[in-house]
Formats: C-alpha cells, structure tokens, sequence
C-alpha cells in the first residue's frame, strides 16, 4: 500500500500530491493521511474518479482515505500524466494580490493555492500578466515570488505593468517578470486562446 502524507499541506497541495504518488507505478492500493476534513473530501473525489474505491477514517486529529483499485473497477481512470489543459495559449491576468474580497487573510491564501495550481495547466500556461494591485506579488515578501520565478524559468513569459508598478513606487522592487505597457497587454489579449482574468 502506497502511504502518502497530506498533513500540513493546504487545498489542493494533497490532492496533488496523492495525483503525483499515482504516476509512480499507479498502485492498487493508497492511503493518504491529511489534517482537515476538506482535504479528506478533495483526495476522496479525486481518487474516485482514478478508479478507486474509497474509505475514510479518522485517526486522532487526522483524516485517513483509503484507497482499493481491484481488477473489476467499473471506473476509468482519467490520465494522471496529463495536465488539465493541452491545447491553446491561455493568459492569466492577476488584477490583485488576493482572490475575492471580504477577508484578506483568506483572499491571500486562496492565491497562494491558485498560483500553485496554475502548474496544472501545463504547456497551455502561455502568459502570467500583472496589473494593480496584482504586481505586489512580483516583489520581495510576495507568498508567489518563488512560484512565479519558477514559471517564468519553464518558459511562461511574465508581463508586469510599469504604470502600476511606479503608482506603488516598488518598480525598484520587481524580482520577475518583463516591465512592460498597456498597448503589449492588450496585444497579448489579443493573441491568447483564453484569457483568464482575476
């Protein structure tokens, strides 16, 4: 049985993780141990539509799902080598450095995750483009300066907008991405498949 611990890692990181666990030799067998009840829910889906059948259990503080694969499973799984995008160029374009509003602290966590979870999109991750309040998270202190350091390493160009930047007075303070305008923005719309806006 292939064990995998999910504790201390917030949403989606566990579902994640358990996802890479499979792509190693695909077990028949898994047991993934997190720490809070969303987790357990998000590793139960994500193994049931691998083919497996599923059980949870608690253990102490933890949250335990195990996972069986038998030979009759009714299920097909789905590609785990695949990532969730193949074809098209998409454009993420970040106007904040939080996702929704009413609670900052949470704001910020859930762009934590969603950068993180940007990798899924695979090659079709074409462009990351920063505006408003967005650009703060190119900056030193950023919770995603690493995360997006690492897509601009792998080939996703990062478009930072200068206006933005020098109304913040933190141009100096940039640690990714190209500086870049308006009129290269609006032509980077122009030439994605997708554009994603936040």
């Amino acid at each position: 049985m292939k064990e995998i611990d999910g504790r201390g890692l917030a949403c989606p990181a566990p579902v994640l993780q358990t996802r890479e666990a499979l792509q190693d030799g695909s077990p028949n067998e898994v047991r993934v141990v997190v720490d809070n009840p969303s987790a357990q829910q998000n590793v139960l889906r994500f193994l049931e539509s691998q083919g497996f059948q599923v059980v949870l259990e608690r253990v102490g503080n933890d949250y335990g799902v195990i996972g069986r694969r038998g030979a009759g499973s009714s299920v097909t799984p789905v590609s785990v080598a695949e990532p969730l995008a193949t074809d098209g160029k998409i454009m993420v374009m970040c106007t904040t450095d939080r996702i929704g509003s009413g609670d900052d602290v949470l704001g910020s966590k859930l762009m934590v995750s969603f950068m993180h979870t940007l990798k899924e999109m695979g090659a079709a991750l074409w462009r990351i483009v920063l505006v408003n309040n967005g650009v703060k998270l190119t900056v030193d202190g950023s919770e995603v300066l690493e995360e997006l350091k690492r897509y601009e390493a792998a080939g996703c160009k990062i478009l930072v907008c200068g206006t933005c930047l020098n109304h913040f007075d933190i141009l100096d303070q940039k640690r990714v991405g190209e500086t870049t305008n308006m009129l290269d923005i609006v032509c980077t719309m122009q030439l994605a498949d997708k554009v994603i806006t936040l």
